[in-house]
């Protein structure tokens, strides 16, 4: 089962604008794709919420994106920061990435994020099969994990 960010926002919305935040302050974050022999490739990556959707993009025949169009299932983590304080701290989102190539689709991302060159690059929108947000409360570790039709499962330990 898979869900797109809207949905998510509208079944969880303070999880996701935690998670939403969390992503919003920094730029690149880490993704995890599958190669062809199954093992995990880790590159950056710029990520975008516009319309309630998720966003990738990548540049014309990236091996992430290469990846996606084999396999495409991946994992982001939120860029940690800096330091150890875990501020706001870490997500991770999982999920399908459905490569998007209808002209009005990429025509109306392009006039939103004006990509370095509009006319070649490879964009993604993501369905969601979970997001987690692990953060420390006080002194207790608290993991908050979302998947589709399941709703949010916390659990915490010192």
């Amino acid at each position: 089962m898979t869900a797109n960010w809207a949905s998510f926002s509208a079944a969880e919305p303070v999880l996701a604008k935690t998670v939403e935040d969390r992503f919003g302050a920094f730029t690149h974050h880490v993704l995890g794709t599958l190669r062809k022999d199954g093992s995990v490739r880790l590159t950056g990556l710029e990520v975008r919420f516009l319309h309630g959707e998720l966003w990738l993009g990548m540049m014309p025949g990236s091996l992430k994106a290469r990846d996606l169009q084999r396999d495409p299932r991946f994992s982001i983590m939120a860029n940690p920061g800096e330091g150890t304080g875990m501020a706001g701290g870490d997500a991770r989102i999982t999920g399908r990435a459905i490569e998007v190539t209808d002209p009005v689709e990429r025509a109306q991302y392009v006039g939103e994020v004006e990509p370095p060159d509009p006319d070649a690059f490879h964009l993604f929108r993501v369905e969601l099969t979970e997001v987690v947000r692990t953060s420390v409360e006080n002194d207790e570790m608290v993991v908050e994990v979302w998947k589709p039709g399941a709703g949010v499962r916390r659990t915490s330990r010192r």
